[in-house]
């Protein structure tokens, strides 16, 4: 399956969902009872284990079917729910999440997020900055993930999207939810928020979470609903929006990622979704798309040992359509929701195995199809293993600079030099110290603005530790022609594939060895040189 996630949960990892339902708007009235009726039905149609529901009393939660004890606990504030929350990631074995009960969404808008294989930290969002408001606080969303984010008290600068109030943290994360919850509490229980309308923890717990260096997922709904309303007038029109969305329409178009490459997105994922549509109907497993990827990179690399400019155009084409049926299989897995280990192992396992039976097959073509007169095979076998090498050194560096990072991160929180949540928490909310003298109030509180100016600035570009070259790549993202060209130059597999299918087609398999040995070390070196240069930043 093309690139597709590694599942980690398994039966006893399921998701804890904390149902947020203190609001008069959660018990306003839909065709299925409450929205909260409705919500606790669609959790039961997710893969979720325990559901914890924070009411305005002790009453049980209707779930239809009962596959799951719903228990309702009365709520005694904000900071209470907090702590509720904090209790629940401290016991919890797998991922966490938090969901406002206000909520009218479709449940593929939850699934996005609860059903998704890597369990990871998440939020939904909605990518138009426009659509900020009560209920609705913004964010900014920056290479796929929340680079910052707001709530009714903390502001967040060039906004360009909102949280939908469905958290979900992972497993590696839960220390820190526990840690932040636990600390957000004291604020809101002493009023230093301001005035709150208790419905307010999910976003505090995303804004505590962000500015603490915590990577989260931004899980956009696209054309899905996912609204949360402010009473029953509210309700009645979140639910009439409802009906206007196809969801399976919207579930088909989310299958597409919404981060790949440049060829894969505008060549490949722009009509892809009718095969994954097809193959849905047929029944066809992604592993047996993944299955129909192989075969057809075989029979390319058999075409291209033939060495004529017709199996050369040949092989092209169906190394394209390998390629297609390489990105349809995880489409696939996500549209169906059928992700297995084994699925995941195929794909990391055949990628590599059909790029490297095309390389064999070229220079054996080049060989038989080419005599002395017209370049010889001689040299050939020499690029075809260069290329390999490459591509295998690529893949190491990737592979070591992503475990490399995840232990610096582990070992900064072990020894409590990452960003606290306590520090972050209480930046935003300085007082003037009690015991200071009266003649130095005023010297004292422009210095804590100063300060928090200072830590504005640092999170709202993206960068809790004021690495110059994360900035400068985030900034580079918010231009389009710049982040295409950030895609395109680190020579991702659509454009290998494409790299190989036209050089072979036009020109040789010597072309297409030089193309990807000088194009693949362009890549190398500007991916090592922006690694080094973030890690001497940090």
């Amino acid at each position: 399956m093309h690139d597709s996630p590694v599942p980690t949960s398994s039966g006893n990892l399921q998701t804890a969902v904390v149902v947020l339902a203190a609001t008069d708007a959660a018990s306003s009235r839909c065709a299925d009872g409450t929205l909260l009726d409705r919500l606790t039905g669609q959790l039961v149609r997710l893969p979720v284990g325990d559901v914890h529901v924070v009411g305005r009393s002790s009453d049980i939660i209707r779930a239809p079917g009962g596959t799951y004890l719903i228990g309702a606990e009365g709520s005694r504030g904000i900071a209470d729910d907090l702590r509720r929350i904090a209790e629940v990631a401290r016991t919890a074995t797998g991922p966490v999440a938090v969901i406002a009960g206000d909520l009218v969404a479709h449940t593929e808008a939850l699934a996005m997020l609860l059903a998704h294989p890597a369990r990871d930290t998440s939020a939904v969002v909605n990518t138009d900055g426009r659509d900020s408001g009560p209920l609705r606080p913004p964010v900014r969303i920056e290479g796929g993930r929340v680079a910052a984010a707001g709530s009714t008290f903390h502001g967040v600068a060039d906004a360009n999207g909102t949280f939908k109030g469905v958290l979900q943290v992972g497993v590696a994360d839960l220390p820190l939810l526990a840690e932040t919850a636990e600390t957000l509490a004291e604020p809101a229980e002493t009023g230093r928020f301001g005035l709150l309308g208790g419905a307010e923890a999910g976003e505090l717990l995303l804004v505590g979470l962000v500015r603490s260096g915590v990577p989260v997922r931004a899980c956009a709904v696209g054309r899905l609903r996912c609204d949360r309303v402010a009473g029953q007038a509210d309700a009645d029109s979140a639910m009439s929006r409802l009906d206007e969305v196809d969801e399976d329409r919207a579930r088909l178009d989310a299958t597409v990622k919404p981060d790949d490459g440049f060829f894969t997105t505008h060549f490949v994922s722009s009509w892809s979704t009718h095969l994954v549509k097809t193959a849905a109907d047929l029944r066809l497993t992604p592993n047996a798309v993944t299955g129909i990827s192989v075969g057809l990179a075989v029979i390319a690399a058999v075409s291209f040992t033939a060495g004529t400019r017709e199996a050369q155009i040949t092989g092209a084409v169906l190394l394209y359509l390998s390629f297609v049926f390489d990105c349809v299989d995880g489409q696939l897995a996500r549209y169906t929701r059928a992700f297995s280990p084994l699925g995941a192992w195929l794909d990391a396992t055949f990628d590599r195995v059909k790029e490297y039976a095309v390389y064999v097959g070229l220079a054996l073509g080049y060989t038989a199809g080419l005599d002395d007169s017209r370049g010889g095979p001689h040299g050939i076998w020499m690029l075809a293993v260069a290329a390999m090498i490459l591509q295998m050194l690529r893949h190491t560096i990737d592979f070591s600079y992503a475990g490399s990072r995840a232990d610096a991160v582990r070992e900064e929180v072990r020894a409590g030099t990452a960003a606290s949540p306590a520090v972050l928490a209480e930046a935003s909310t300085w007082p003037v110290p009690q015991e200071t003298p009266p003649e130095r109030q005023a010297e004292v509180a422009g210095g804590i603005a100063a300060a928090e100016q200072y830590l504005r600035e640092r999170r709202d570009s993206g960068d809790v530790s004021g690495n110059t070259v994360v900035r400068l790549s985030r900034r580079l993202e918010r231009v389009p022609l710049t982040r295409w060209l950030k895609k395109i130059i680190v020579l991702p597999i659509g454009e290998r594939m494409a790299l190989i299918a036209v050089t072979a087609a036009v020109f040789n398999a010597r072309v297409t060895f030089v193309a990807l040995l000088t194009w693949g070390g362009v890549a190398a070196l500007y991916t090592v040189a922006g690694r080094i240069g973030r890690s001497l930043n940090r």
